[in-house]
């Protein structure tokens, strides 16, 4: 056992926590201003863009559970941005997909998500950006962390 244990400010993991939560929840305030969650938001960037989709694919895709899917779905059907259909595959199962509203939000948000991204690592130059961010995927890579799950 260490004499000196190690201060919380010598590990990587507390600085990237940190970062993580400053970037998340200034972005959260973004989209609270839209009526939109981060979960939210996740999902409707994934189906913009793309051809319906299943719950089940979904919850697979972005790294969350069925029931999560379906509440993310039940708010987001309520607030009319996507739709549910029936499975042109399968009569018993349902997709989902974007409405004109959802679509025409989503480049909306990316925006805020784009102006987070400038006021958090604007500082940082074009090169540090792209240093950083393969560092970052190459230890999620490590970790085997898949590229969308959001809380």
């Amino acid at each position: 056992m260490a004499a000196n244990p190690s201060e919380l400010t010598d590990h990587l993991g507390y600085w990237l926590r940190q970062v993580s939560n400053h970037v998340s929840h200034a972005f959260a305030r973004k989209l609270a201003a839209k009526d939109v969650t981060v979960a939210e938001w996740a999902l409707l960037r994934v189906l913009h863009g793309g051809a319906p989709i299943s719950p089940s694919r979904l919850a697979d895709d972005m790294g969350m559970t069925r029931g999560a899917i379906t509440k993310l779905a039940d708010r987001l059907l309520a607030k009319s941005l996507i739709a549910r259909e029936p499975s042109p595959v399968d009569g018993r199962s349902q997709t989902l997909r974007l409405t004109s509203k959802g679509t025409k939000l989503v480049p909306r948000l990316a925006a805020l998500a784009d102006e987070n991204e400038t006021e958090c690592f604007g500082s940082l130059t074009d090169a540090e950006r792209k240093a950083l961010r393969r560092i970052l995927q190459e230890t999620a890579a490590r970790l085997g962390l898949d590229a969308i799950p959001i809380d």
